[in-house]
């Protein structure tokens, strides 16, 4: 099993090991998201007081402009083969990028271990339905299944994660065109096309919530899986595969969530309380254990990129250990958190989404900041001095650091986080426009605000300095 684990980590990829075509990253991206949770995303969108067709093209622009971004990161991997929280290290410097990198790693923890624990309790839910297993049998079944496959591809690494997640995508996708024959007849269409129209607070906030919640938490990784690729390689296609397979199942199946929950007052309720297993009560019994496969292998393949991605992180920012240990230190921590969740704090879910949301805003700042500073390099990054203080990205960048954080304040100031009270101090700066009660209250146009500053202050402030670092010998 040792060889079969890969050993690279924070360095470059040897130009032996780089091969395949841009069509590979098809599966790894597809396989991500790919997922049951996206259905229910569809009575989320609803949520903003939005009709179907809003909802419907809300989830099409905020889906794919948020991998259009993570299409321009995965340029970045192609072109330097390394992670990307490696060549991010260009832009913030060789030290000062254990900020960003530090954020990107609690996403990554974070989202691993709700991963996870959705699939322990969709396995819970079914075998529960079901009746010949013991409740906290079957949850254990389900953790079990999930955290294994989950630390199993994570540790090993690249070429195990590019052999599952063709095969999570491929049964994935089989499946879920069984549920959707199999529930298509609740649709209501009579109902769901007169839906009213929200207005555009209503929907931009939906646009938002597509933005964060599919695609933007991916860009701190997308390097990751290009990385192995030829430099010769296409970037139209590094970019078009990137966007096609991590966009066209989620948004399929956000539009058909919404056309579900708007077909029944009931399920839109049921889905907003348990949002995998509201699912199961429009499934005959004898759907349900596939119905469990495809929910639980749904979940994994996006569980599995964040443990890969995690320790790759983990690595970047100092920790002296291979990657797959670092791996392996994660996934023990993912494994605390998801018994945590399912076992022991079954209201977690709740003040959990407004942490994520709380990093999201200075995650996109960074992620505005790294795609700008990609699309500004025009030569090849200077390999070794990625991981020397003294030379040309520097210790410390402070003006990519000041974005960071002057991105991140104003961001915080238009978001609304009603997750948990002490999280309530966001949204300083509602009152310009309106206050936290008012029509924009939910629109999260902070997020928006942190794209903005990251990306043109970027350009603004560093075009510059990065013509001098590439005007350098050597």
């Amino acid at each position: 099993m040792t060889s079969r684990i890969e050993l690279n980590g924070a360095n470059f990829i040897e130009t032996h090991e780089r091969h395949g075509s841009a069509r590979s990253l098809f599966w790894p991206w597809a396989a991500g998201n790919v997922s049951f949770l996206a259905l229910s995303y569809g009575s989320f969108f609803l949520g903003f007081g939005i009709s179907f067709w809003q909802a419907t093209f809300a989830a099409a622009v905020g889906t794919v402009g948020s991998f259009v971004l993570v299409g321009v990161s995965s340029l970045a991997g192609k072109r330097a083969n390394a992670p990307t929280l490696t060549l991010s290290r260009a832009a913030f410097g060789v030290k000062g990028n254990v900020i960003p990198g530090f954020l990107s790693y609690l996403i990554f923890v974070g989202w691993e271990t709700v991963l996870v624990s959705l699939a322990t309790l969709a396995f819970q839910t079914v075998f529960v339905r079901v009746g010949h297993i013991n409740h906290n049998l079957s949850a254990v079944i389900g953790f079990v299944l999930s955290a294994g496959l989950t630390i199993f591809g994570g540790v090993l690494g690249f070429k195990t994660i590019m052999r599952i997640q063709r095969l999570l995508t491929l049964a994935t996708i089989v499946l879920t065109i069984g549920y959707i024959a199999l529930t298509a007849h609740s649709i209501k269409w009579s109902l769901v096309s007169h839906i009213h129209h929200g207005n555009l607070q209503a929907f931009i906030g939906a646009m938002i919530f597509g933005i964060t919640g599919i695609g933007l938490g991916w860009v701190n990784s997308a390097a990751d899986y290009s990385r192995y690729l030829p430099r010769n390689t296409s970037s139209r296609a590094v970019v078009g595969w990137t966007v096609f397979g991590a966009s066209i199942v989620p948004v399929l199946l956000v539009i058909y969530g919404s056309a579900l929950a708007g077909s029944s007052s009931e399920m839109n309720g049921k889905i907003a309380a348990d949002p995998i297993g509201a699912l199961t009560t429009l499934l005959p019994t004898w759907y349900l254990i596939p119905f469990a496969l495809v929910a639980v292998l749904g979940l994994i393949g996006g569980s599995i990129l964040d443990l890969y991605s995690s320790g790759i992180a983990l690595v970047t920012i100092g920790l002296p250990v291979k990657r797959h240990i670092a791996a392996s230190i994660d996934g023990a921590i993912m494994t605390l958190g998801t018994i945590y969740i399912v076992w022991i704090k079954k209201d977690f879910f709740g003040p959990f989404q407004g942490f994520l949301i709380t990093l999201g805003v200075p995650i996109a700042v960074w992620s505005a900041i790294f795609v700008a500073d990609v699309i500004l390099r025009k030569k090849d990054y200077a390999e070794d001095e990625l991981f020397k203080p003294s030379g040309r990205y520097g210790s410390w960048n402070v003006r990519s650091t000041s974005l960071l954080v002057i991105g991140s304040i104003i961001g915080w100031g238009f978001v609304t986080n009603s997750f948990a009270s002490w999280l309530s101090w966001q949204g300083y700066f509602m009152g310009a426009i309106g206050g936290k009660t008012g029509s924009w209250a939910y629109a999260n146009v902070g997020i928006i605000f942190a794209l903005v500053i990251g990306f043109l202050g970027h350009i603004l402030l560093s075009r510059k300095e990065i013509r001098k670092q590439e005007g350098r010998n050597g």
